[in-house]
């Protein structure tokens, strides 16, 4: 079923709509990005303002994550959405081998070296989501230019079957809620 006939489907994606009771604006589908894995004990990089936060010999950067001695790499993990050709992610990190990390970086550097992807945990947790503990994922090389994908373990948790049949425009409502960004009653409005 699509979603073009839902009017709050048709707000979110018409930035010429301002929203009667606070004028804000929806311009579609936004991800939710994370700053650093959840381990990471050194604070904030966007929040620092260094394009690279070094403490001692730990080191997070925009993509890649240094910390004693484990590996971290920035990924996407995107998500279908039922009824639109569109796709929501989250942009968590994935923890992975040093020699996997190793294999990553040198792909930058060299075709010789190319990432053929590997097996990762998932390092951050999502908000809606009920997981505590990392969940076992295969570390995908992206399309060119663009970050790699993570794919949860089939059976490792929920998250497997939604990436694979999607989520519908209500439970993204509800992912955006649980993040802090509860947006769902400015779509009401007409």
């Amino acid at each position: 079923m699509s979603l073009d006939a839902d009017p709050r489907w048709q707000r979110f994606n018409d930035s010429s709509r301002p929203c009667p009771c606070c004028g804000r604006v929806f311009e579609g589908v936004f991800d939710i990005g994370y700053d650093h894995p959840d381990p990471w004990p050194h604070g904030n990089r966007s929040a620092s303002g260094q394009d690279v936060l070094r403490v001692g010999h730990d080191e997070l950067g925009t993509d890649l994550c240094k910390f004693g001695k484990y590996r971290f790499i920035r990924c996407v993990l995107p998500i279908p959405i039922i009824g639109t050709d569109q796709r929501f992610a989250f942009g968590p990190w994935g923890s992975v081998n040093p020699k996997n990390y190793d294999v990553y970086v040198q792909s930058f550097e060299s075709d010789d070296a190319p990432f053929e992807g590997c097996f990762a945990w998932l390092m951050n947790l999502f908000p809606g989501f009920d997981f505590k503990e990392p969940l076992p994922c295969n570390l995908l090389p992206g399309a060119s230019g663009e970050r790699p994908v993570l794919e949860v373990h089939d059976g490792a948790h929920e998250l497997a079957q939604i990436q694979e049949d999607g989520i519908t425009f209500d439970q993204l409502l509800d992912i955006y809620a649980a993040a802090g960004q509860d947006i769902r009653p400015h779509l009401l409005q007409s």
